[in-house]
């Protein structure tokens, strides 16, 4: 049997660099949102193999414990903290004085460069002593196009990554760093058309993949590079996009070709990218299907075997009243459906059918762009990479699936010891909630429960 060729899931933006939807011709410059506050204190319950913390919490007495002080980072110059340990009299002894700054913790005052031969001769009294260390704000990406850093050119005017926020990203990278830990990725690979490896935005992120075109031509629309970029694009470089994740790898395995892909390249892609230790796959691709037997026996059961150790996650579709394409209808694969401006879900996207409970059991949304939706203009689709080295603006769920499999891939790199089948379970249950009674991506709380 001769099976459909399944298309890309994108929608296909008619007035790309002019008003969306009916509005007014002509470039519109979104109002730049602020750069959300900080998640305040970290708690991480999984360890996460991070640096131990100096000995900086003194609350009082026998509840400081000593630690090594380390002077090689960054302090305060002409400071030590001092326990109780050693009284008034003794400091005046050794030429210095202190004030008590909390129970039990006195903050001595020395020539700048002379802690260290001062904190020598504390602890020769046998003091506790600890170097005031220096706390900053933890790293924010330089990144135009994160919100805040001014945005990306493109048709002459400036845009940012607003999804960022609306998943709550920058949350999750501040609790991961705060476990001192990097927003890594686990191993991903990524199944579509060709992607331009040598994008000034992907490098040092991409290791080196497979075209599965049995000598048909490539795809170079740029559908590739675009779903890749908005999971590994090279972070905190001073230029252009942020990836969800900011280091780890990502394995591009181009199986669509100019004719489309086929069950046979997707099948193979598939086994190759769990033989090569791929913990996460994004297929944006897909075919409607109708009926409630299996669409596709072979691909179906490549996919079976791979979520065994694999989170699957695949666009749900671009067209509102078929149901959900496939493979984003199988019931190991999550099917991500994509939000427009708002929470709701786009007017083009896919959903699950009135009585298709066990396919909206898998079912997500996240940030696609609005595309042609009413009220839509070019600040409300997505900024994700040109094949041809820049950026451009997009939408379809093919761009929602890949947000949803960078928060599995933060997820799995945070937490090594989670499965595949409990990956997949933490990221749909902790989406929040939307009106529509749908799940929408927090990639902070997905993170989060990763850890607990």
């Amino acid at each position: 049997m001769r099976l459909p060729v399944p298309v890309l899931c994108a929608v296909t933006l008619s007035l790309l660099l002019s008003a969306c939807g009916g509005g007014s011709g002509g470039t519109i410059t979104p109002v730049p949102e602020p750069a959300p506050a900080p998640t305040p204190g970290p708690v991480c319950t999984q360890s996460l193999s991070a640096q131990p913390a100096p000995a900086a919490a003194p609350m009082g007495g026998a509840a400081w414990v000593a630690g090594a002080a380390d002077w090689s980072r960054p302090h305060v110059p002409g400071r030590v903290l001092v326990s109780s340990a050693v009284s008034g009299p003794a400091l005046s002894t050794l030429g210095v004085t202190g004030q008590e700054v909390v129970p039990g913790v006195t903050v001595v005052t020395t020539l700048p460069g002379a802690e260290v031969s001062v904190a020598d001769r504390l602890q020769a009294q046998g003091a506790v002593i600890q170097p005031d260390y220096l706390y900053v704000p933890l790293a924010v990406p330089n990144d135009p196009g994160v919100p805040g850093n001014g945005g990306v050119t493109v048709g002459g005017a400036r845009y940012e990554q607003t999804y960022l926020t609306r998943v709550n990203a920058p949350q999750a990278w501040t609790f991961l760093q705060g476990c001192g830990k990097k927003p890594v990725a686990a191993r991903t690979a990524v199944l579509d058309s060709l992607v331009n490896a040598a994008h000034p935005d992907l490098q040092g992120r991409l290791v080196a993949g497979r075209s599965y075109l049995a000598g048909g031509p490539s795809d170079d629309g740029g559908h590739g590079t675009a779903t890749t970029g908005l999971i590994a694009a090279t972070t905190h470089n001073a230029q252009g996009m942020a990836g969800l994740t900011w280091t780890g790898t990502v394995t591009p395995l181009e199986v669509i070709g100019a004719s489309g892909a086929s069950t046979s390249t997707v099948a193979q892609a598939v086994r190759d990218a769990v033989s090569g230790g791929a913990l996460v796959i994004n297929m944006s691709l897909g075919i409607a299907v109708t009926g409630t037997t299996d669409p596709d026996p072979v691909l179906s059961k490549a996919l079976s075997d791979a979520a065994k150790s694999a989170v699957l996650v695949a666009s749900a579709g671009n067209t509102a009243g078929d149901g959900l394409y496939y493979p984003a209808s199988h019931p190991d694969v999550i099917a991500v459906g994509a939000a427009g401006s708002g929470d709701a879900l786009a007017c083009y996207s896919a959903r699950p059918l009135t009585g298709q409970t066990a396919q909206a059991a898998q079912f997500m949304i996240a940030p696609g762009g609005a595309g042609n939706c009413p009220g839509a203009t070019n600040a409300t689709q997505l900024l994700v990479l040109n094949h041809g080295g820049g950026y451009t603006l997009q939408a379809g769920t093919s761009f929602a699936a890949p947000l949803v499999s960078g928060a599995a891939a933060l997820m799995r790199a945070a937490n090594p010891a989670l499965s595949a089948q409990e990956t997949k379970a933490r990221l749909l249950t902790s989406a929040r909630p939307t009106a529509e009674g749908l799940r929408f991506l927090d990639v902070n709380a997905a993170v989060r429960s990763a850890t607990r």
